[in-house]
């Protein structure tokens, strides 16, 4: 279709691409010719296990035939619609969409293009509908690379971008066991105590800004790329109490947690919590067309009824995205990927706890569903991280070049190390990417100790 022999793809590339998250002088990317299941290739043929889902998204797995084809059958019948109309695969997504949200209960759907205009559009709803300002959200957190999204992510992403971002974002400390700053003399403590010092954290910063004054609290279901940290029992129950009682909306950022990298469809679902509005992005179309989507109980949709809700995006509802969503979400349910998630996420465990056993760099491993993470630190004891916050170290660099040079591809971030694969991966499958970084970490383990 378009002609560029393989070995120019890079070089024109590097000529005239400028790429995200990078020194433009010091990028080397892969070039990626195809991808087919858990694996890609890139144009010399080299195949690689893709144990990151590509950028945690590529939830069905590469290639599906049924997501395509329904692609293809939409550009050919619509490719495009204005914004303002009404189509049939819009209603059909919408609806899809929302028959899948927690209890049925947010039944009001707005598409965009990714996970950082879901979260934007969230807090937008959220001011409306309050009629306040502020909003809270944690400091390990990423929402996205907009001014607002990028205002309320709390990790050092953000920082570089400050004082031009979005104003009235306050952050808060997240539930964070390994680490928590509360309890470094008490790890001991049951999990309820946990959960409930770190909400009664949160009412305090709620009291000190004044209730009156927040309209919203965002939190990824379970964090990210900050560390795969997942709620103790009681937590997100907390959370929503404290919503309920102050007037304050609940919005779940499920771009990464959602549709099924969790063994649920949706993270939050895990605690029996309803949010008020939640974001999602990434799984929704498992990466097969550019889609975002804010989902909202109704209420907060009638908020609007009467004015206009004042934001807008040329391509919101692109007929094609919508149909990747649709075939996406029956992939899903027909190959039964929630429940398969779940099940190879105590596999997923096994092999990690194997690992932590046999690594004397490694400090904790923690996953839920096909949702894991490594802490590699360089001493157990005062669980000093292998690198520094927001740094790197040779050590982290030498794990992840070994890992590429065996066809292991994987996303390390400062100290650690996460394990995202598609959720279609099997028990053979995972335990091929596990033997290349146990070697690996063999190298790591010999520099450190």
């Amino acid at each position: 279709m378009f002609e560029l022999p393989d070995d120019e793809i890079l070089s024109l590339s590097k000529d005239h691409v400028f790429w995200t998250w990078s020194a433009q002088a010091k990028v080397n990317p892969i070039a990626v010719k195809r991808a087919k299941g858990v694996y890609f290739w890139d144009v010399d043929d080299k195949r690689y296990l893709d144990f990151n889902s590509m950028t945690m998204c590529v939830n069905i797995g590469h290639g599906n035939e049924r997501v395509i084809k329904a692609m293809q059958d939409q550009a050919a019948e619509l490719p495009y619609a204005a914004p303002g109309m009404a189509t049939k695969i819009r209603a059909i997504a919408s609806k899809a969409v929302a028959d899948v949200t927690p209890q049925g209960a947010l039944s009001k759907v707005l598409f965009t293009l990714g996970g950082a205009d879901a979260n934007e559009n969230a807090i937008k709803l959220a001011r409306g509908y309050t009629k306040r300002h502020k909003i809270l959200a944690r400091y390990r957190s990423y929402h996205g690379a907009s001014a607002g999204a990028m205002a309320v992510t709390g990790d050092p992403r953000r920082v570089g971008w400050e004082p031009n971002l979005m104003t009235g974002v306050v952050h808060f400390l997240d539930p964070y066991r390994y680490r928590s700053t509360f309890h470094r003399t008490n790890p001991n403590i049951l999990e309820e105590d946990f959960a409930r010092d770190y909400v009664n954290h949160l009412e305090e910063i709620i009291l000190y800004e004044g209730p009156e004054s927040i309209a919203g609290i965002i939190m990824e279901s379970v964090t990210g790329t900050n560390g795969i940290i997942i709620p103790p029992q009681g937590y997100m129950q907390g959370v929503r109490a404290l919503c309920d009682k102050y007037g304050i909306l609940m919005i779940a950022d499920e771009v990464m947690s959602g549709f099924g990298r969790t063994g649920r469809m949706f993270a939050i679902e895990h605690w029996d919590v309803v949010p008020d509005i939640m974001t999602m992005a990434k799984g929704l179309t498992s990466a097969y067309a550019p889609l975002g989507a804010v989902a909202m109980k109704p209420e907060i949709a009638a908020a609007f009824n009467e004015h206009a809700f004042e934001s807008g995006l040329t391509y919101t509802s692109h007929p094609i995205s919508l149909a990747a969503a649709v075939a996406n979400i029956n992939v899903i349910r027909e190959d039964k990927l929630v429940e398969h998630a779940a099940g190879m996420g105590g596999i997923l465990r096994r092999m990690l706890t194997d690992l932590g056993e046999a690594h004397p760099s490694i400090g904790e491993v923690r996953n839920i569903g096909l949702f894991g993470i490594i802490e590699l630190v360089k001493d157990r004891k005062t669980k000093e991280p292998m690198t520094p916050w927001n740094g790197s170290a040779p050590e982290m660099v030498a794990l992840r070049k070994y890992c590429m040079d065996h066809g292991l591809f994987l996303y390390t971030h400062w100290h650690t190390v996460l394990i995202i694969p598609p959720l279609i991966i099997d028990e053979d499958q995972l335990q091929e990417g596990m033997d290349v970084l146990d070697k690996a970490l063999e190298v790591t383990d010999q520099a450190v100790y």
